[in-house]
C-alpha cells in the first residue's frame, strides 16, 4: 500500500489518542465475528427460521469479509487509505443499524454482507495506520495493542452477544456498534485526515474478481441450502455446484495468467506457503466451526441461557493472552514448525476431551476443554504465519498475507456451513436409532403415570430425553472428526521447510 509520509507525524496526546481509535476500531471489527455466535439461536427464533438458517448469519458476513479483503490494497491506492477507512466505518455503522432492524432472514443476511463488505478492509487498514503514524521505535508497543485487541475481542464477544440477547434483545447486538463507530470516524477524521496517503489510477482485475464472487457464492449457497434440499436430489444444488466448480477452476487459470490478479496464486509455487496456509484452512475452518456449533448445542437442547454460553465459549481465549507473549518469544528460538505442530495437536486433544461430553454435564466439565484449547491457539497462529511469510520473497509479503487473510476467513464460513451440516445430519440419524431400540417406551410413560404425569407428558419426556441424548451423540462424533482433522494438520506442518528468513508477525492480519 502506498504511504505518503510527508505528513507531519503525530506526538504525544493526539498520537496515543489516534492509536487508541484504531485499536478500539479493530476491537469492534473483530468482536463482530464472535459477537453472533451465541445469540443464533436467539436471532433465529426473531426471525422465525431454523437455526441451520440462522447459522446463515455468521457466514454471511465472512464470506462477503472474505471477498473484500483481497480488495483492500487496490482501494486504498485508487482512494487513500483515510477515505477508505471513513467510508468502511460509516457503511459498517450504517449496515450495523439495518441487521438490528431485519425483520426477515433475508434481510438480514444482506445486510450482514454489507457489514462484511464494509469490516473486511478495516483491520488491515487499523494494522496500516498504526504503522504509518507511530515512529519505528514505538510500533512495537503499537502493534502488540492491536494485536491484544484482536485476541481479547473474541473473549467477551460471546459474553456480551449472549449478555445482550438475554437481558435486553438480539438486535442491540448490532446498534452497540453505533456509539463506537461514530466516535471512530470522528476521532480518524479529527486526528488523521492529513495524513491521508497518495492516490493513483491503477487497474482492477474485474474478470478475476467477478469470477471469485460467483465460485464463492455458489460454493456458499450449495453448502448453507444442501441439507434443506436433499443435496444432489435438488436441480438448484446441483446447478450451484456446477456453477461452484466450474468458476473455481476459471478462476485459479485466470489468477494464474493474470497481470495484475485480484489474489496473486503465484505465491502457492512456494512450498512453505502452500503447507501452511493448507494447515491454516483446515484447522481454523475446524475450530471455528465449533465455535458456532458450541452455543447452539448448549442453548437448544442443555438449557443454557445465552449469557451462561457466552461465557463457557469465552474460556478459549483466557489461556491465549496468558501465552501469546510466551509463543512470541519462543518464535525466534525454536522451530516455528515444532511450534505450529504442538499447537494444532493440542486443539485435537482438548477436541478429544469433548468427545466425553454428556447431555448432563455440568457447567466446568464444559468450560474446562475450552479453557485448556486456549494454550494451543497462540502455538497454532503465530508460528504459522512466520513460516508461511518467511517463505515467499520480501516483496511478496504484503500479498501472501493477503491470501491468508483471505483463505482464513472463507475456511471459516465453508467450516461452519459444513460443521452444522454435518452436526444435525448425526443428530437426526442418532434420534432414529435411539427411537429403535427404545422398547421400553410403554414402561417409561407407565412409570410416569405412576408418579402423577399423564401420559402426554410422559411421552414428552421421552422425546426430550432422547433429543437431548441424540444431539450429545452427534457433539462427540463430531469433534472425533474435528481432533482427526486437527492431527492431520499438525502432521503435514513438517512438509514445510524452516523459514530462511526472519518474518514480522504483524505483517498478517
Amino acid at each position: 500500500m502506498a504511504q505518503d509520509q510527508s505528513a507531519p507525524p503525530l506526538t504525544g496526546t493526539r498520537l496515543l489518542l489516534a492509536g487508541f481509535v484504531l485499536a478500539l476500531t479493530n476491537f469492534m471489527v473483530v468482536l463482530d465475528t464472535t459477537i453472533a455466535n451465541v445469540s443464533v439461536p436467539h436471532i433465529s427464533g426473531g426471525l422465525g427460521v431454523s437455526p441451520t438458517q440462522g447459522t446463515w448469519v455468521v457466514t454471511s458476513y465472512s464470506v462477503a469479509e472474505a471477498i473484500c479483503v483481497p480488495l483492500t490494497g487496490w482501494l486504498v491506492r485508487r482512494f487513500g487509505t483515510i477515505k477508505l477507512f471513513l467510508a468502511a466505518m460509516i457503511g459498517f455503522a450504517v449496515f450495523s443499524a439495518l441487521c438490528g432492524l431485519a425483520s426477515s432472514l433475508t434481510g438480514m443476511v444482506a445486510f450482514r454482507i454489507g457489514q462484511g463488505f464494509c469490516g473486511g478492509p478495516l483491520m488491515p487498514l487499523t494494522q496500516t495506520l498504526l504503522i504509518m503514524i507511530f515512529p519505528p521505535k514505538q510500533r512495537a508497543a503499537a502493534m502488540g495493542v492491536w494485536a491484544m485487541t484482536t485476541v481479547t475481542a473474541p473473549i467477551l464477544g460471546p459474553i456480551l452477544g449472549g449478555t445482550i440477547s438475554d437481558s435486553w434483545s438480539w438486535p442491540w447486538i448490532f446498534y452497540i456498534n453505533l456509539p463506537i463507530a461514530i466516535f471512530c470516524i470522528v476521532g480518524v477524521f479529527v486526528l488523521l485526515r492529513q495524513s491521508e496517503t497518495k492516490t493513483e489510477i491503477v487497474p482492477i482485475d474485474k474478470t478475476g474478481l467477478v469470477l471469485m464472487i460467483v465460485w464463492i457464492a455458489a460454493l456458499q449457497l450449495m453448502l448453507d441450502l444442501g441439507r434443506e434440499h436433499d443435496w444432489l436430489g435438488s436441480s438448484f444444488i446441483v446447478g450451484c455446484a456446477v456453477i461452484a466448480a466450474i468458476g473455481f477452476v476459471t478462476f485459479l487459470i485466470w489468477e494464474l495468467t493474470a497481470g495484475n490478479p485480484i489474489v496473486d496464486l503465484r505465491v502457492f509455487r512456494h512450498r512453505g506457503f502452500s503447507v501452511a496456509v493448507t494447515a491454516l484452512a483446515f484447522s481454523f475452518g475446524t475450530f471455528f466451526a465449533s465455535v458456532v456449533i458450541i452455543p447452539q448445542w448448549l442453548q437448544s437442547t442443555m438449557g443454557y441461557t445465552a449469557t451462561d454460553a457466552g461465557h463457557i465459549t469465552a474460556f478459549n481465549g483466557v489461556l491465549a493472552i496468558v501465552f501469546s507473549p510466551i509463543v512470541a518469544k519462543l518464535s525466534n528460538k525454536v522451530d516455528p514448525r515444532a511450534l505450529v505442530c504442538f499447537g494444532i495437536f493440542w486443539l485435537g486433544l482438548t477436541s478429544i476431551l469433548r468427545t466425553f461430553w454428556f447431555s448432563s454435564a455440568d457447567f466446568w466439565i464444559l468450560a474446562l476443554p475450552q479453557l485448556v484449547q486456549g494454550i494451543g491457539m497462540p502455538f497454532f497462529f503465530i508460528p504459522l504465519t512466520i513460516i508461511a511469510l518467511g517463505a515467499v520473497n520480501p516483496d511478496e509479503t504484503a500479498s501472501a498475507a493477503g491470501v491468508m487473510s483471505f483463505l482464513r476467513t472463507l475456511a471459516a464460513a465453508i467450516g461452519t456451513s459444513i460443521g452444522s451440516t454435518l452436526w444435525l445430519n448425526g443428530a437426526q440419524q442418532n434420534r432414529a436409532e435411539l427411537t429403535n431400540v427404545l422398547n421400553n417406551g410403554d414402561q417409561v410413560i407407565a412409570s410416569a403415570v405412576q408418579h402423577g404425569m399423564t401420559a402426554e407428558q410422559g411421552r414428552g419426556l421421552i422425546e426430550r430425553l432422547v433429543d437431548q441424548e441424540s444431539f450429545a451423540l452427534a457433539t462427540n462424533h463430531l469433534f472425533a472428526l474435528a481432533a482427526l482433522i486437527f492431527f492431520v494438520s499438525a502432521a503435514i506442518i513438517w512438509l514445510a521447510p524452516r523459514p530462511a528468513r526472519p518474518v514480522d508477525p504483524s505483517a498478517a492480519h
